[in-house]
């Protein structure tokens, strides 16, 4: 049976009957929203994206949309502080063109970081994480000083592991814990000198989503063509997509590289 936008609208409906929620459908656009009755707050769901989901994925795909609504949903209900939870505030990457302010018109706490990356701060909530933004920082007396010095130590004791691919003569390592933070690791200056200091050629890196992190030791041309592509692979799949340029770290410096693939490796 085919899934169109209106019998998407009835199961969400269903799955998302709440006494203390409101939902609502634009037929113009399309969306379905989602709020709390009492303070209006909530969010818009783009059914034709869901209805693409659910031809690929099926049933899980609903599970997963209707897990990740009602999780946002309880957040935007809560109050929440920084005091006595500096244990869960962690930094994550986001791709420039991300948002600066929440839908509510409240500034995002964010840093440069690349031409390509920018670094939020989040309170990690448990199965989700809220960005902070200045209004909450502010009213904890917290400076963007002290809360990087606290997400970078808090980062510096998240556990790395590694899995090892070698193509081509060239050697891949993926971390992707699947904790949120995976991307975040590129922060770590004293791994990224690490990784550095035992590459064999010239070491990249790249960020693609939030939940994977690779490093490339690229020890002959070909190299750059399978880093090119696998990034651009990884940016298309991912849920939280960052960028799909890799970046040359040396001299403690990520500087994007711009990777034609030319040199495609022939399928064995």
């Amino acid at each position: 049976m085919k899934m169109t936008s209106l019998k998407m609208k009835k199961i969400l409906e269903d799955r998302l009957s709440n006494p203390e929620y409101n939902t609502s459908y634009n037929r113009d656009k399309d969306t379905f929203r989602v709020e709390w009755k009492e303070t209006k707050k909530g969010m818009a769901i783009t059914i034709p994206n869901v209805v693409g989901k659910y031809n690929q994925r099926g049933e899980d795909a609903i599970i997963e949309l209707v897990e990740h609504v009602t999780e946002a949903l309880r957040i935007m209900n809560e109050e929440h502080q920084l005091t006595g939870m500096e244990k869960n505030i962690f930094p994550v990457i986001r791709a420039t063109s991300f948002p600066t302010e929440t839908k509510a018109g409240e500034k995002l706490i964010c840093r440069d970081h690349t031409a390509e990356t920018r670094v939020y701060y989040a309170l990690d909530l448990g199965k989700s994480y809220r960005l902070i933004d200045e209004p909450l920082m502010e009213k904890e007396g917290f400076s963007l000083e002290r809360l990087n010095e606290i997400a970078t130590f808090n980062l510096r004791s998240l556990k790395i592991d590694m899995k090892k691919d070698r193509v081509a003569e060239n050697d891949f390592y993926f971390v992707a814990h699947q904790d949120g933070y995976d991307a975040s690791r590129i922060l770590n200056e004293a791994f990224l000198e690490e990784m550095k200091a035992n590459a064999k050629g010239e070491l990249a890196v790249a960020v693609p989503h939030q939940d994977v992190l690779i490093f490339a030791d690229i020890q002959n041309k070909t190299g750059y063509d399978i880093l090119a592509q696998m990034t651009m692979k990884f940016f298309a799949e991912g849920r939280i997509p960052i960028t799909s340029l890799s970046f040359i770290y040396d001299e403690k410096k990520l500087e994007p590289v711009f990777i034609l693939a030319k040199n495609r490796p022939e399928k064995q």
